[in-house]
């Protein structure tokens, strides 16, 4: 056995690009993107992303550099996912929420050659450009993605996308991975607990992580896949290169409205499309004019935030086959699937909808998941109700974290990814998380989980949206508090911070219920999560009333609740 070695033949790196050139060949006419008028096939597409390439390397990017994007889900985004690495360098996708303090970090921290910026964000582009200069930090290459459908001509610097494709060499000789444990992607972590850090991503990791996902969701050949999900957010989960392997069609957006998802779903007929659950919110509260049931089942694969049941049940009333997902950064997206039985078609529909909750089990091409004790490192008992932290094993996980050390070895511990969330396991295997281990309340020595009590707001009638976090409590420690948005704005029926109060205490254990209900416009958020540390900052400042809401921010007047009010929208919108 030891006699029979790896050679060209039989062994290759495992890398996704693969999956473009393979789709160029055997899906050559097959539309690759439609965005508004404009529309490509896969060989287009495949030749699009040699000439962008070949320009990269002319520009002299070689290996290990990082190529940074700042973009919508726009063709050019989506081409640079294969392009970049077509060229030997690192694809780092910039969230287009992030202040300019933090994209400035990002092009610092990634040291990138190139910043690709889109014609939208060329203000804050200069912005965190002029930061760095300020701080003497080496400044990237700019290059302007104006809108490939109607051209605005707006740039910043000489150089343009669609001019380097233009000058590129469409019979460009790909460089080849050699290994496959070339860094392929770096993500930069959403912060929702702290300070961003920078996820490095494999070939390897990328093409399991891909092909787990195109097989676990079951995605059918030629799928219509429509872009609801930020390709920023963990390469669009991997479908950006999953769509290319099924061979199927991008439908691009530049904005995630409820006008444009209806449209285009019924305009091409969309299978599939991924979003967390905040995309819910935006379609159900959509205006009657643009609100439709939609006529065949779309394939919505959700994660970012645990959905609440009642939210699950209202969109498949709508016509859309909702499938649960669970991952983070470092897991290359998804990690767990709440993959579906048959056997549970036949309960009610609230039933069916938590089970859909829960987060599932572990995607095909990961080793290993489980709920541990974490002083102990022992599994928990597989009863559902048994808490510990859940944490994962397995080739399609991240390298580890760019420049921080310290960081990977307190992450990737004892042969396992901790991944700082809180959950059980059932006695049929699949996994719930019940809370982020920062999120859990301990009111009186009593774990509440924030996810539960969240779940029971969400049911109300006139709730949009909600989150719980632990304020301070002068007798338990801790307490729960919830943050509600209503329906509407609540309108002249606006239900009162008791009124939800009272709905609570007949949903759930009586230590459980909020001791505060703070009403605002929205809540604050970064790739669909709640950003909950600035909740729970915010929190800190309130007092239990049984009576009404009291805070120690502003003045001591009557209008405490007012003033409160108003400082949370405002850090709601920041």
């Amino acid at each position: 056995m030891e006699m029979l070695l790896k050679c060209d033949a039989n062994y290759s790196a495992l890398t996704p690009i693969t999956f473009l050139k393979r789709a160029s060949a055997f899906y050559a006419d097959r539309t690759s993107i439609i965005y508004e008028g404009t529309r490509f096939t896969w060989k287009q597409t495949y030749e699009r992303c040699c000439r962008l390439a070949s320009s990269l390397c002319r520009l002299t990017v070689s290996k290990n550099d990082v190529v940074s994007v700042l973009a919508p889900n726009v063709p050019a985004l989506y081409e640079m996912h294969f392009a970049v690495p077509m060229a030997g360098a690192i694809l780092n996708t910039i969230n287009t929420r992030l202040d300019i303090k933090n994209i400035a970090l990002i092009l610092r921290h990634s040291e990138a050659k190139i910043f690709f910026v889109d014609y939208q964000y060329i203000q804050e582009a200069k912005d965190a450009l002029r930061l760095l200069v300020a701080e003497s930090s080496p400044i990237p290459l700019v290059v302007v993605i104006d809108d490939i459908d109607t051209p605005t001509g707006a740039r910043l610097g000489n150089l343009e996308y669609e001019q380097l494709i233009y000058d590129g060499d469409a019979n460009f000789t790909p460089v080849e991975v050699d290994d496959e444990w070339d860094s392929i992607a770096l993500n930069y972590t959403s912060g929702t607990t702290s300070a961003p850090k920078g996820v490095v991503y494999s070939h390897r990791g990328a093409f399991l992580s891909t092909l787990s996902l195109v097989m676990g969701w079951e995605m059918g050949n030629a799928p219509v896949y429509l872009w609801t999900l930020p390709m920023f957010h963990c390469n669009g989960w991997t479908f950006t290169w999953g769509i290319a392997a099924r061979g199927g069609t991008n439908i691009c957006m530049r904005n995630t409205t409820a006008s444009d998802i209806f449209r285009n779903i019924n305009l091409h007929r969309v299978t599939h499309m991924c979003c967390a659950p905040i995309v819910f919110t935006i379609i159900l509260e959509a205006d009657n004019r643009d609100r439709r049931r939609v006529a065949w089942p779309v394939n919505v694969l959700t994660g970012g935030a645990p959905p609440p049941a009642p939210l699950l049940e209202k969109m498949e009333a709508l016509g859309f086959h909702i499938t649960h997902a669970y991952g983070l950064t470092e897991a290359t997206g998804p990690a767990l699937v709440c993959e579906w039985q048959e056997k549970w078609n036949v309960l009610p529909a609230d039933q069916q909808a938590n089970l859909k909750a829960r987060q599932g089990i572990s995607i095909l091409t990961l080793a290993d998941v489980d709920v541990k004790n974490l002083k102990t490192m022992e599994s928990v008992p597989h009863d559902g109700r048994t808490t510990g932290e859940i944490v994962l094993r397995g080739s399609s996980l991240m390298k580890g974290y760019f420049k921080d050390p310290a960081a990977t070895a307190a992450a990737l511990k004892n042969g396992w990814f901790l991944t700082g969330d809180i959950g059980v396991i059932y006695p049929d295997g699949y996994v719930e998380i019940k809370d982020r281990s920062k999120d859990v309340i301990i009111s009186g020595g009593e774990n509440i989980s924030s996810v539960e009590v969240e779940t029971v707001l969400y049911r109300h009638p006139q709730v949009s949206e909600a989150a719980v976090v632990a304020m301070p409590h002068p007798r338990w420690g801790e307490s729960p508090c919830a943050f509600v948005v209503l329906q509407d704005g609540g309108g002249s029926g606006r239900v009162s911070e008791a009124e939800m109060v009272a709905f609570c205490r007949k949903n759930l254990s009586h230590y459980m219920v909020p001791k505060k209900v703070v009403f605002v416009a929205e809540l604050p958020k970064a790739n669909g999560k709640v950003q909950k540390f600035m909740l729970r900052e915010q929190a800190k400042y309130l007092e239990v009333s049984e009576k009404r809401i009291v805070s120690n921010m502003g003045n001591k007047s009557g209008n405490r609740r007012s003033d409160y009010g108003e400082h949370v929208i405002a850090m709601s919108r920041l």
